[in-house]
């Protein structure tokens, strides 16, 4: 049954909205004025070898893929579900706005987006616009979420409407398409949780990726969404990264961003650039899904299938990576003595002298959030980084 109590509100939250800072009660600082390098793979051997392949000039992705050809995709680009520490519900990345601006300048429109965990996705999917996006993660919970996205982003006239639909709170009446996000989530800040909301909602998520759609959803999947939905019905606008604990039991109401602030978070020089921060995002998104083009993958990026089946597959539609997101993944590739695995498959990819890979890393002044520093993002040309395994 959902929870309906709201343990995690912030005191002068209506005054935090005033001052146009972020909602929760965390305390932000400037990020780094210049992002340190990521740690380089440790005890690997790097060889030399070719440059990745030239890929075609010319695109030929599909501008919208049937029902049984996305579910087709899904199914055969994944590989067994893993797990990691953490549910990864939401980001805990802050800052992951302040390097639109360069990426805006250093990539292709038109391409490929492909990235890896929860809505942070969004916010680069939104400014890149991309002709397609595929998101590849270990766990078979954020082929979930993605699944319960897709159904809501479906579903939803506008932002407002998404909103009530995401966290299963009422729509104030005074919202409009017109209304800014901050307006927006100072609206359902003090919205309650709807129980009977919930079960409508969890009932149309699953009829419309079941029944609408026709998805042979996996034994897992409906529980494995429903999981999900509870956390962000249960806290609402309030969820941070750390609430639903996850594998490693690290749960509870640690320091860090909340959905709320993320989506009223800003580029650092002031501009909104979040998925929600316009109804032109929004829509963004919802045509991509709607389209069936946001394409969620089970799969390790050091495993043997998945990424390299991603790449045979864009290869095979002149399809070009334009931005690969990668979080801090490679800190636990590295941990694992696996990172030249992923490099090698991810050589496979079609790519070209302006793809970039988004690379999260700690240190260098980010916010003091609970658990250490957050997360900074830094652009890395792809055909850099690939040169080193590309014969593999």
């Amino acid at each position: 049954m959902l929870k309906l109590s709201r343990p995690f509100v912030c005191a002068g939250l209506l005054a935090l909205f005033i001052a146009a800072g972020p909602i929760s009660c965390a305390k932000h600082a400037a990020p780094a004025a210049a992002p340190a390098p990521p740690p380089a793979p440790v005890s690997v051997s790097r060889p030399t070898a070719a440059a990745p392949a030239p890929t075609p000039a010319s695109a030929t992705l599909p501008g919208r893929l049937s029902d049984a050809a996305f579910w087709k995709l899904v199914t055969d680009l994944s590989e067994p579900g893993g797990s990691f520490r953490s549910d990864n519900l939401l980001s805990n990345e802050i800052w992951l706005q302040h390097v639109i601006p360069e990426l805006l300048d250093a990539v292709k429109p038109g391409r490929v987006y492909m990235g890896v965990g929860p809505e942070q996705n969004f916010t680069y999917i939104a400014a890149l616009k991309p002709a397609m996006a595929i998101i590849v993660d270990v766990r078979r919970g954020n082929l979930d979420m993605h699944l319960m996205y897709k159904a809501l982003f479906e579903l939803s006239t506008d932002r407002a409407d998404f909103i009530s639909r995401l966290f299963s709170r009422r729509r104030p009446a005074e919202l409009t398409a017109a209304s800014s996000v901050r307006e927006i989530f100072q609206a359902f800040s003090t919205v309650p949780a709807d129980e009977k909301l919930f079960d409508d909602n969890l009932k149309s998520i699953l009829d419309h990726l079941q029944k609408t759609h026709g998805f042979a959803l996996n034994p897992e999947d409906a529980p494995g969404i429903r999981y999900i939905y509870e956390y962000f019905g249960r806290y609402g606008p309030d969820l941070t990264y750390w609430m639903s604990g996850g594998g490693g039991g690290r749960g509870g109401f640690r320091n860090s961003p909340t959905y709320a602030d993320l989506m009223v978070a800003t580029d650092g020089a002031g501009m909104l650039r979040g998925y929600l921060a316009t109804e032109e995002n929004f829509a963004t998104l919802k045509a991509l899904q709607t389209n069936n083009l946001l394409v969620p993958v089970v799969g390790n990026f050091a495993g043997p299938k998945a990424i390299r089946a991603v790449g045979a597959w864009l290869k095979a539609h002149n399809g070009i990576v334009s931005a690969f997101y990668l979080s801090n993944v490679e800190q636990y590739l590295n941990m694992d003595g696996i990172w030249m695995e992923f490099c090698a498959n991810a050589a496979r990819l079609p790519i070209d002298e302006s793809s970039q890979f988004i690379r999260s890393y700690r240190g260098g002044g980010g916010p003091g959030f609970g658990g250490g520093a957050s997360l900074n993002q830094g652009l890395y040309p792809m055909v850099v980084d690939l040169k080193l395994c590309a014969g593999q």
